[in-house]
């Protein structure tokens, strides 16, 4: 395969079809991320967040584990509007999914409602 077929495939995603192609492993953390965020439009500070996602899944049982923070955060920077990433890719902010409030100070991270259900709504099932 070409050097130039072989480039392609590591350019960046763009768009919200690219939001559902991410990992599956992001996807039960960006799907428990909108649910935390959506109830509040003025968003919620980081570490409410983390509190809620441990929360839930203390009261479903579910595995915590010891990276979970590292995890959403990381999830979080991938689908936040103007947030650079660890590799250096900037998501556009009419792609995004979440976004942090300017009007507000310190760690506050919000979620757009409509987006954040074309994405819920677009999320192929799966069976496992």
């Amino acid at each position: 395969m070409p050097f130039e077929e072989r480039a392609e495939l590591f350019e960046p995603e763009q768009g919200i079809d690219s939001m559902a192609r991410k990992s599956r492993a992001d996807h039960p953390i960006l799907t428990e991320l909108i649910k935390v965020l959506a109830p509040y439009p003025g968003g919620l500070r980081r570490w409410s967040v983390m509190r809620a996602i441990r929360s839930n899944r203390e009261h479903a049982s579910r595995d915590i584990p010891q990276k979970l923070e590292d995890e959403v955060e990381r999830a979080f920077r991938r689908c936040c509007a103007d947030m650079v990433d660890a590799k250096g890719r900037v998501s556009a902010a009419s792609d995004a999914l979440f976004y942090k409030p300017r009007e507000k100070a310190g760690e506050v991270w919000a979620v757009f409602p409509e987006r954040a259900k074309a994405w819920l709504e677009g999320e192929p099932v799966e069976n496992e």
